[in-house]
């Protein structure tokens, strides 16, 4: 069952997930080591504890979706249309919707969701590595720690689970792990979007952007163009990565199933797209082949799983070998801020 038999003609993935897509973690999915670790809520402070030095950035997630959902998704009548035919009863209770919808820690061994998506979601829970990137090597201040003690202490706050910026795969997985929903049962039987049509720059550098820290809130300003080109690549292949592991554990021909092949086609042809107009990085090239090397067909979960970590493996070593700079034939792709998703929080 090729390509070609599994996408219906004219099918269309522009749809939005009730109100907002969040954060999901590899659930039932079966995937390597390359997936999303999921969040372990033993280990989440909550956003309080962020906002205590964080006060720009919580305001900026204030004014987003990621912070309305906690409050608006069990409200909408399409969430409870999907909980419905999913025979879940509380949305807010031991259901598949805490992963994406919500940020939860455990209380009384029982997961409950204390908000909508935020930092934790993101940069991973804090319990283990909160105190320690904030500790300015035990000497209080940014300007009294020397550029050594900076260093070891980001290398030790990532080395307890942080995600940092720069890490940028990590966090591209965080947001496509939700962004293109891997739950083939809550599609074909709940109805519920396959996913968003989700663009890492464009809704990274809208309402969700916070880049506030370094100008202490007197700037949100966007990301900076080197750093735009490498958001869009990544970006591709992560679509790429999941939507080919998607079709690899996709069991009936149904949505679910033409859903993501179409969302892996896309993936392919935007990337060829960017390879030939960045013929100076390999990755790139590398990438396109190994997302043609397996069919888009049901019962190919292996070959599509080879596919997938190939095309990690390729786009870890572009991030290792570029900084950007050399990617500047893609910025005619890129999108542009009348593109961005909502006005980010001034």
């Amino acid at each position: 069952m090729g390509l070609k038999r599994m996408v219906p003609h004219g099918a269309c993935i522009l749809f939005r997930i009730l109100g907002i897509v969040c954060i999901w973690s590899a659930f039932s999915f079966g995937l390597t080591g390359a997936a999303r670790a999921e969040l372990d809520l033993k280990k989440v402070i909550g956003p309080n504890a962020c906002a205590e030095c964080h006060k720009d950035e919580t305001e900026a997630w204030k004014k987003s979706h990621h912070f309305s959902t906690f409050r608006d998704m069990p409200r909408s009548k399409e969430a409870r249309t999907i909980a419905r035919k999913m025979k879940i009863k509380r949305i807010k209770s031991k259901s598949l919707c805490l992963s994406c919808h919500f940020t939860s820690r455990l209380k009384k061994k029982k997961p409950t969701p204390i908000s909508g998506i935020s930092c934790e979601s993101c940069h991973s829970a804090g319990k283990d590595w909160e105190m320690v990137h904030s500790g300015f090597s035990g000497k209080g201040k940014p300007e009294l720690e020397s550029k050594a003690e900076a260093a070891a202490r980001w290398k030790k706050s990532e080395s307890l689970g942080m995600i940092r910026p720069h890490a940028l795969y990590k966090l591209a997985k965080n947001c496509y792990s939700c962004h293109v929903v891997p739950q083939e049962k809550l599609v074909n039987v709940g109805g519920h979007p396959a996913g968003s049509p989700f663009e890492l720059v464009s809704w990274s550098q809208g309402e969700v952007r916070h880049n506030l820290w370094y100008s202490k809130g007197k700037s949100n300003v966007e990301a900076k163009p080197n750093r735009r080109r490498l958001m869009y690549v990544v970006g591709l292949a992560v679509e790429l990565e999941t939507a080919l592991r998607a079709v690899g554990v996709a069991t009936t021909r149904k949505t679910y199933a033409f859903k993501m092949a179409r969302r892996a086609d896309d993936a392919r042809k935007k990337m060829a797209e960017a390879a030939k107009a960045a013929p100076g990085v390999p990755e790139l090239a590398n990438i396109v082949k190994w997302g043609h090397s397996a069919g888009l067909k049901l019962k190919n979960n292996a070959a599509l799983t080879e596919a997938a970590d190939n095309v990690v493996k390729e786009t870890l070593r572009l991030l290792a070998k570029n900084d950007g700079s050399k990617l500047a034939g893609l910025d005619p792709m890129i999108p542009k801020a009348d593109k961005y998703k909502g006005e980010p929080p001034k």
